[in-house]
């Protein structure tokens, strides 16, 4: 390629992003009708040593995250920590932008030699499929806690009996097809092979039948390890914002927000309302601070995706989408 248009791609693309992200960023969260209530609650937070420990997870988070991913492109590529950990924090700040965080693949494998990049995807799908998991059935757990406790499940009238059910059924049919596919990836590879189309897609996806069933039980724990941090940010954070909810069922109704939101396609900048809109309807039944929720839902999306964004946009300053071989 023209040495003049690998400079264009290289030093154009990681600044153009960065100032896209950033005004997108501004605009969403000056849109946001109750941000002043929201802003004064947040100012008294900060006082909470709860608020500090809910922020600081999300280094523990995202550094799990880039050694499950580091883990998983192993039988692809050797990288380091470091390298990891820019990667997947540069994925955050492109999947801002992307439907159903597809982005995050784009951006992680920027970070690999050009020849790995593709079949680089498959394997970060992999650990998709395994943080999926742990969320549709911790929620579907959240379900059938709600359904044992007679006092909670009539808080629940306000939804629909029926729609309850379905989430439950779909929950753990969902849970027992993901892990099925996760625990037998190799069975797509070896079905796409007898077929003339899809040999050449099979010889992109090869890796994902080299890590071992050991390897995948290690990336589900980590699944697992990640999706506790998130389940104690919030909780930890409803109780900085004064929604009174006893501490376990914090846990389950939280559980069931995330398979909820699991389960609804959105954008990285569309989602903080529906985040709101579900918290309350979920939250909003055994609670009456509403501006409290809704707080606690704007913080943790702040936390969890707009810090890890900005710090990614940094990154991406810096990526060579070109690389020399």
């Amino acid at each position: 390629m023209n040495k003049s248009i690998k400079l264009i791609v290289n030093y154009f693309f990681g600044p153009l992003l960065f100032i896209v992200l950033s005004y997108s960023l501004y605009k969403q969260i000056i849109k946001q009708p109750d941000l002043p209530e929201r802003w004064t609650q947040i100012k008294f937070g900060w006082q909470n040593i709860f608020f500090w420990v809910a922020f600081f997870l999300m280094f523990l988070n995202w550094g799990i995250e880039s050694i499950k991913w580091r883990r998983l492109i192993l039988p692809l590529q050797k990288i380091s920590l470091f390298t990891s950990i820019k990667a997947v924090l540069s994925g955050c700040s492109i999947t801002m932008l992307t439907p159903n965080r597809v982005g995050e693949y784009g951006g992680r494998v920027m970070y690999l030699d050009e020849w790995n990049r593709i079949p680089a995807i498959s394997l970060t799908i992999l650990g998709s499929v395994s943080q999926l998991s742990v969320t549709i059935i911790m929620g579907t757990l959240g379900i059938v806690f709600i359904n044992s406790q007679s006092a909670i499940a009539t808080r629940f009238e306000g939804i629909s009996y029926f729609s309850t059910q379905l989430l439950l059924i779909v929950g753990i049919v969902t849970s027992l097809l993901l892990l099925l596919f996760f625990f037998n990836v190799g069975l797509p590879l070896k079905w796409l092979s007898q077929f003339t189309f899809g040999k050449k897609i099979a010889r992109y996806i090869q890796y994902i039948d080299k890590v071992s069933r050991k390897q995948l039980l290690i990336i589900l724990s980590l699944s697992f390890l990640r999706y506790l941090i998130f389940i104690l940010q919030y909780a930890l954070l409803l109780r900085v914002m004064n929604v009174n909810i006893e501490f376990i069922l914090s846990i389950w109704l939280i559980s069931v927000f995330y398979y909820f939101m699991a389960l609804v396609p959105t954008i990285g900048f569309t989602e903080l309302p529906i985040r709101a809109t579900a918290g309350v309807l979920i939250l909003g039944l055994f609670s009456t601070n509403v501006i409290g929720i809704h707080a606690a839902s704007f913080i943790i999306w702040c936390i969890n995706l707009v810090v890890p964004a900005i710090l990614g946009s940094i990154f991406i300053l810096g990526i060579k989408i070109i690389k020399p071989r």
